[in-house]
């Protein structure tokens, strides 16, 4: 090659080598700072856009997982005020059991009655108060939908078991006492059979507990794959990049030397003029 002082070939490829090091530095260096090795869509534009699609689908289960644990409280609310309601109901089926005892006299019959009257008006007080962010499984008409999936299409459904007075389920009406002997009889029909629907209802609220527990399990782990599966395709791998930026960094240091040495070469040519 020809010597000239006018293009140092040797100096524009030491200068091309170690911009090209220097670039490659930066790089390692973004992926270290980030851990990511793919944190903008000029990284990798097709990863990028993978990560962000299910990045979007991780968030979306979060609004899932919300809806799922309000779910469940509004059921875990509702079982709660079942299961007293079936506790009043035993109380009242030996309430009106006693006062079928054709030897009570009148005063005993009526200390009966105001106990048994006092117990299905807590049947009450326990349906109105079952009460979860304004939803009521026990009391309401509206069945509970919480999300399933994150398009909102699919839910996970629990009916309404209205556990109130007079309602299907509990037969026993609002008016019912055991004042006389005439109506004990017919007071522990609807009571045994009040006993019976409620320990039906308690058992499909229970079962609807369960799938909404269930679901949420799934969703949590289909969460951690979904997260997963982004880390796998944009997060760095760190040892490897610690390795290669000592590399580079040496061999950003040789760099300059030999851009050093190019760069000395037109001087050597006065030597040709002594």
């Amino acid at each position: 090659m020809a010597a000239s002082i006018n293009t140092n070939v040797a100096s524009m490829l030491a200068m091309q080598n170690l911009s090209r090091t220097q670039s490659e530095l930066t790089s390692t260096q973004a992926r270290i700072s980030t851990g990511q090795k793919v944190s903008s869509a000029k990284d990798n534009g097709a990863i990028f856009a993978i990560a962000q699609n299910m990045r979007g689908s991780s968030t979306a289960l979060n609004s899932v997982r919300e809806s799922l644990q309000r779910g469940q409280s509004s059921v875990d609310v509702a079982l709660a005020a079942g299961e007293t309601i079936s506790d009043l109901l035993n109380q009242m089926k030996e309430k009106a059991l006693s006062a079928s005892d054709t030897q009570l006299n009148t005063t005993s019959r009526n200390a009966m009655n105001a106990d048994y009257v006092a117990l299905r008006d807590q049947i009450t007080k326990a349906v109105n108060n079952a009460n979860f962010n304004g939803f009521n499984l026990i009391k309401g008409t509206t069945d509970l939908a919480a999300l399933a999936d994150e398009t909102g299409t699919s839910k996970i459904t629990v009916a309404v078991q209205s556990l109130a007075l007079g309602g299907a389920n509990v037969t026993v009406t609002n008016t019912s006492t055991v004042s006389n002997q005439a109506t004990v009889a017919a007071q522990l029909t609807l009571v045994n059979a009040s006993i019976k629907n409620v320990s039906l209802a308690l058992a499909k609220l229970g079962s609807g507990s369960k799938a909404l527990t269930t679901h949420l399990g799934f969703v949590n782990k289909l969460q951690d794959a979904i997260d997963a599966g982004i880390g796998n395709i944009v997060d760095a791998d760190l040892a490897k990049e610690s390795a290669k930026i000592q590399a580079l960094q040496t061999k950003q240091q040789l760099g300059f030397q030999a851009l050093s040495i190019a760069n000395q070469g037109p001087s050597s040519l006065l030597s040709l003029f002594r």
